[in-house]
């Protein structure tokens, strides 16, 4: 089972809430993430205790430069952003580098499945 990680404890209640719905990761992620696979959406540090979500389902994974993303995709990574500046400034500050509208994203869009109890 893959995870989609979050660090900050800041997502978790966008998480919670279905207001965050996508992830954007620096660089080509698509060998990892597939349409229809399924994964435990968690947050908590590299190398350290983790808590686990909920499970989602990998809704699409898309690859671009993070120039051509779209209004719409930058929400679902942060519905507080609007602009391709702010995320710029957001993964300059997440990968602790200079990003670029010339660097290459990976966006993964992902849906939580709903557990139900089985039914008798």
């Amino acid at each position: 089972m893959y995870a989609l990680n979050f660090y900050s404890p800041l997502f978790i209640e966008q998480l919670r809430k279905g207001r965050k719905t996508a992830t954007i990761r620096l660089g080509d992620k698509r060998g990892k993430y597939d349409r229809g696979q399924l994964v435990w959406v968690t947050v908590g540090h590299r190398h350290g205790p983790r808590q686990r979500l909920f499970t989602a389902i990998i809704d699409e994974v898309t690859f671009k430069r993070v120039g051509d993303l779209t209004q719409r995709e930058i929400e679902r990574d942060n519905p507080e952003f609007r602009l391709v500046e702010d995320i710029i400034q957001f993964l300059t500050h997440i990968y602790s580098r200079d990003i670029t509208e010339d660097d290459q994203v990976t966006i993964v869009h992902f849906s939580e499945v709903i557990e139900y109890p089985p039914l008798d």
